[in-house]
C-alpha cells in the first residue's frame, strides 16, 4: 500500500473513530426505575412492561437500563400516576382510566363505554389527534405519555346469577375499572375499585357479586371461574383498553435525542406485542374456561341498549361541565363515526362471514 492510500484509510478510521461511532458509545449510563399497576404472575399486560425496558436495554447496549417493579411493590398500585408526577420513579405501566377521579379526560386514555376499538384507539393516537391531544393534557401532570399495550375489546365479566334484564343489574356491587363504574351507577349498579390482586378474594368472600377482568387468558389465571361461573360479553365498556407509559416529564427531558428515540420505539414494540399476546391466548383460555364450567353468554339486548344511553347522556354532561373532556372527546367522537363507517363495510363485514363460515 503506498503511503496515500495509507493516510486516506487511516483518515477513514479516524473519522469512525471519532465519529459516528462515539455518538453511540458516549451516551450516559441511566438507570431508571418503572412502576407498574399489575401484578408480576399477568404475563401479558404487566409482561409488556418487561418487553419495554428490555428493549430499551437491548436498544441502547446496556446503557439505558430500567428495572420494574410490580404494582405495591414500591408503591399502591394506584397509585403510580403521582409517583411519576413527583419524581418518585421516572416511568409507570398503567390503565389511564384508573385516575378518572384526577379527571374524567383520564378514561379516554384506556376506553370508555362504546368507545373506539383497539385499531381504531391506535390510529387515532398514531394518525390522528390523539397523542398530540392527550400531550397537551398530560403536560399538567408532569407526564409524557405513549401508548404501552392493548388489551383488545374485553370480555363483560363474571357473575354469581345470571344477567337476565336491567334488573338484575339495579343494586349489583360489580369490580369494574375506573370510569365505567359512573355508567354502571346510572345502571343502578354499586361499582368498585379493586386492584387486580385483591379481586378473587373479594369475590370469594361475597364482597362483590360480579366482576370484569379483562378476556379468557388473564381471567383464568385469576380463578374467577371457580367462584362465579356466569361470563358475559362483550366488555361494552372496553372495546379496545390501552395501557400508557407514563415519563416524568423531567426525566424524559434529561434525556439525549438518541434515548428518547429508543425510549418511543421501546414503547410502539410493546404496544404491538402485548395485543398479539392477547389475540393468540385468548381462545384456548376461552376453551379451558369453557370446559372448567364457565357458562358463556351475551348481555341482553335490553342491557346493552340501556348502557348505550346512559353512556351517551354522561358524555354531554362532561362535555358541558369539563374543558378538557370537551376539547378531546369531540375530536375523539368525530374519529369514531368516520371509523365505524369505514369498519361496516370492511372489518365487521368481512369478520361476520369468517365466523359463521365452517372452518
Amino acid at each position: 500500500m503506498d503511503r496515500r492510500s495509507l493516510i486516506k484509510h487511516a483518515g477513514i478510521a479516524g473519522v469512525l473513530a471519532a465519529g459516528a461511532a462515539p455518538a453511540v458509545h458516549a451516551q450516559a449510563t441511566i438507570r431508571w426505575r418503572l412502576a407498574s399497576s399489575f401484578p408480576k404472575a399477568l404475563d401479558t399486560i404487566f409482561g409488556a412492561a418487561d418487553v419495554f425496558t428490555k428493549k430499551v436495554n437491548e436498544m441502547s447496549g446496556g446503557k439505558f437500563s430500567i428495572s420494574v417493579h410490580p404494582g405495591g411493590e414500591l408503591m399502591p398500585a394506584f397509585g403510580v400516576v403521582d409517583g411519576v408526577q413527583q419524581g418518585t420513579v421516572e416511568v409507570a405501566h398503567t390503565c389511564p382510566y384508573y385516575y378518572f377521579g384526577k379527571d374524567d379526560t383520564f378514561a379516554m386514555g384506556t376506553a370508555i363505554p362504546f368507545g373506539l376499538n383497539s385499531r381504531q384507539l391506535t390510529a387515532w393516537y398514531y394518525d390522528g389527534n390523539g397523542l398530540k391531544l392527550f400531550r397537551e393534557f398530560y403536560d399538567q401532570y408532569n407526564i409524557v405519555n405513549f401508548p404501552g399495550g392493548n388489551t383488545g375489546a374485553q370480555m363483560g365479566g363474571w357473575y354469581r346469577k345470571e344477567i337476565k334484564g336491567i334488573a338484575d343489574i339495579k343494586g349489583m356491587k360489580m369490580r369494574i375499572g375506573g370510569f365505567a363504574g359512573k355508567v354502571l351507577t346510572r345502571m343502578g349498579g354499586v361499582p368498585q375499585n379493586i386492584p387486580g390482586g385483591e379481586i378473587y378474594q373479594a369475590l370469594e368472600k361475597g364482597t362483590i357479586d360480579a366482576t370484569e377482568w379483562i378476556g379468557p387468558y388473564d381471567d383464568e389465571k385469576l380463578g374467577f371461574y371457580k367462584v362465579a361461573k356466569n361470563y358475559y360479553y362483550p366488555g361494552w365498556w372496553e372495546g379496545g383498553a390501552q395501557v400508557d407509559f407514563y415519563v416524568n416529564k423531567a426525566a424524559y427531558n434529561a434525556l439525549s435525542s438518541e434515548y428518547k428515540a429508543i425510549v418511543e420505539c421501546a414503547a410502539s414494540h410493546a404496544h404491538t406485542t402485548m395485543q398479539a399476546m392477547y389475540d393468540a391466548r385468548n381462545p384456548a383460555a376461552l376453551k379451558r374456561l369453557v370446559a372448567g364450567g364457565a357458562k358463556v353468554q351475551a348481555f341482553p339486548k335490553s342491557v346493552m341498549d340501556a348502557a348505550f344511553k346512559e353512556s351517551m347522556a354522561l358524555y354531554s354532561e362532561l362535555s358541558a361541565s369539563n374543558p378538557n373532556w370537551k376539547k378531546i372527546y369531540t375530536d375523539y367522537s368525530n374519529f369514531r363515526k368516520d371509523q365505524n363507517l369505514w369498519f361496516r363495510f370492511t372489518e365487521a363485514q368481512f369478520d361476520r362471514y369468517m365466523q359463521s363460515a365452517k372452518l
